[in-house]
């Protein structure tokens, strides 16, 4: 068996690294400045924050698209890093398969119960 280091190196794999390094500070960021605009909005509203005024805030359609769009980035987040978990320390491959699917499943029914949940307001 050959031995091949430095440039010379022979890459296998997903070659996910950067894409999902990426994907992960960008779907942080966009989770960072939405909590920063809600907390922003709940510290302007003057009085006391009851359910109507925590309701108004998120009544808007722009509002409503936006926390939609936070909750896929929370789910792509999510998954990268569960997917980098169950890569790094489950061995088995079919034992790690049926963790990825079923973490898949969960993701998508919690984006379908957000779904529910946001335009029911």
């Amino acid at each position: 068996m050959s031995v091949n280091y430095g440039s010379k190196r022979v890459v296998v794999g997903a070659h996910y690294g950067l894409r999902d390094w990426l994907a992960q500070r960008v779907t942080g960021v966009l989770m960072v400045l939405f909590t920063l605009a809600v907390l922003g909005q709940v510290l302007l509203t003057s009085g006391e924050i009851s359910y109507d005024k925590w309701a108004g805030i998120f009544s808007t359609q722009f509002m409503k698209a936006l926390t939609f769009s936070v909750f896929i980035a929370l789910a792509i987040h999510v998954w990268v890093g569960v997917r980098d978990i169950w890569m790094d320390y489950v061995k088995p491959v079919g034992l790690r398969l049926v963790l990825q699917v079923f973490t898949l499943v969960w993701l998508v029914s919690c984006l379908g119960w957000a779904i529910q949940v946001l335009w029911r307001l």
